[in-house]
């Protein structure tokens, strides 16, 4: 049977909602997918991402910044963080901001000097980023090693860790000796084949795993997000 073209009340709807560039990749979604889709673009269109889509940002509603996390992964975290909190990132953006209105600081690393000099300007007084670039003499040392240079330079460790950035895997073994007791890591992405071992390094230290799979600020697609955590966590979990 061939499939039923999108009414154009329903494309209109969507188009009011601004999912229509969505839309306009599937010409031939049916009447019932349509029907679907519009139920659920009330609940997108409270969590910002009609929005972050058009502008290519993650962003709320509101335009405020929002990390480049699974919607799960945000709503999952963002009720526990507290203003005593120190958080280091491995790879910066909106999300360096959004940690900073929540947390006591946020120290990030980022590889891409452009990127760093275009973000330095727009990060609040409790946020810091550091360039180290990969390759090199040093392949990349002082960028996987900038967790635990840090805490060894502040004297205090990191009760989150994000690993967001480049070389991933090899950001372990520093997350590892920056984090707190009760530390805790947010890895994105985290259904790619490649950070398998990663995170399986991460179980053998004995951290149990949250996958927090949905869609997300920007992407007209879902990835997974993913919580790392032990016993008498930071976060409570």
């Amino acid at each position: 049977m061939a499939e039923a073209p999108l009414p154009d009340a329903a494309r209109a709807a969507l188009r009011r909602l601004g999912v229509e560039r969505l839309m306009g990749a599937l010409p031939r979604t049916s009447a019932a997918a349509g029907v679907a889709l519009l139920g659920a673009a009330g609940a997108l269109r409270q969590l910002g991402w009609p929005r972050s889509f058009a502008a290519r940002v993650p962003i709320d509603r509101d335009g405020a910044p929002l990390p480049w996390f699974t919607y799960p992964a945000i709503a999952l975290l963002a009720p526990r963080l507290r203003p005593t909190l120190r958080v280091f990132e491995y790879g910066a953006g909106n999300s360096t901001r959004w940690w900073a209105a929540r947390v006591a600081s946020v120290h990030s690393v980022e590889h891409d000097e452009a990127w760093v000099a275009r973000l330095q300007a727009t990060l609040p007084s409790n946020a810091a980023l550091e360039h180290q670039p990969l390759g090199g003499s040093d392949d990349g040392e002082r960028y996987v090693n900038a967790a635990s240079r840090r805490v060894e330079a502040e004297g205090a460790p990191f009760d989150v860790v994000v690993i967001d950035g480049r070389e991933r895997n090899r950001c372990v073994p520093a997350t590892l000796r920056a984090l707190s007791a009760g530390g805790v890591i947010v890895w994105d992405n985290s259904e790619r084949p490649r950070y398998e071992p990663g995170l399986a390094a991460l179980a053998d230290a004995g951290f149990r795993r949250i996958d927090l799979h949905g869609l997300g600020p920007v992407n007209p697609y879902g990835w997974c997000t993913s919580v790392l955590y032990r016993d008498g966590n930071v976060l409570g979990l």
